[in-house]
């Protein structure tokens, strides 16, 4: 049963996508059957080769669908979604990701019931190759202040989320410029400032495995994470708390990537990185 929700809350759920023909209508779908529809389904097609665009056409023609002439990644393409978006809330589902039914009723739930939080997440399912992943203690999902635990590592995934739009005009968006961890980047810039609501119910499932995933086609993820650290510290909004916390980090991440790079004799690397060390260790 639909939960009765303010009419001015509508959701635009926001689907970027490449070359994930083989997944896309599954994704979809999810949205499709949602316990409380969404107002538009917007599908980024970030240059596309394969059949992405035929199937949508024929298996979900209310869909509407936003084409990049060239892969321009993940960020340009949610950022395209964004600005293009019509809804005071945002959903974010990746093209290989699926909702629960009722994933957006919960949130838009949560949404009246705290009208100051203005983003929260949920639990989720992993899948790969077919089985479920047993998550590790330190993947536990949690609300509240969560720069530290972000600083560490990704702590919300974008298909897990709802977002005001206004926040995201407020942030800047996806960093573009981010072949990877551009969401670890943006959550660093809202944890810092924002509460975090949560809904401790899984209602995304994930699935990794294949061989498209933006982990497994980019290396050296490390050096995206101290690039957004240090850019963040580099702004000088942070609280002192947080600050400490960040340079303690960024040490850390630093001293992991060089060891990586001297190992592989990378001096440019090791020049370039060396020098970020200093200025947060004199």
């Amino acid at each position: 049963m639909k939960c009765k929700l303010n009419g001015e809350l509508k959701v635009s759920a926001i689907v970027p996508t490449y070359n994930r023909g083989y997944s896309i209508s599954r994704a979809l779908k999810s949205i499709e059957e949602q316990t409380q529809s969404v107002h538009e389904i917007l599908v980024v097609d970030d240059g596309s080769t394969d059949d992405t665009q035929k199937i949508i056409s024929q298996k979900h023609p209310a869909v509407r669908v936003i084409k990049n002439p060239t892969n321009r990644g993940v960020s340009s393409a949610r950022n395209l979604g964004i600005s293009s978006s019509t809804g005071s809330h945002l959903a974010f589902l990746d093209s290989d990701d699926t909702w629960h039914p009722e994933k957006i009723e919960k949130q838009l739930h949560f949404c009246q019931q705290e009208p100051k939080v203005n983003i929260n997440h949920c639990n989720e399912i992993w899948m790969k190759n077919g089985k479920i992943f047993n998550q590790k203690l330190y993947h536990q999902k949690f609300g509240g202040d969560l720069f530290e635990q972000s600083l560490l590592r990704c702590m919300i995934s974008p298909s897990a989320v709802m977002i005001k739009k206004t926040l995201l005009a407020k942030y800047g968006g996806f960093d573009e410029g981010l072949p990877a961890c551009e969401d670890y980047d943006l959550w660093l810039r809202i944890t810092s400032r924002e509460v975090i609501g949560y809904i401790d119910s899984p209602m995304v499932t994930k699935y990794g495995g294949h061989a498209d995933q933006l982990s497994k086609t980019t290396t050296a993820l490390d050096q995206y994470r101290i690039h957004a650290i240090k850019k963040l510290i580099d702004q000088g909004d942070l609280k002192p708390t947080h600050l400490e916390s960040a340079i303690n980090v960024l040490r850390t991440k630093l001293e992991i990537y060089l060891k990586g790079a001297r190992r592989r004799g990378n001096i440019q690397d090791i020049f370039h990185y060396e020098s970020i060390k200093r200025q947060y260790t004199e």
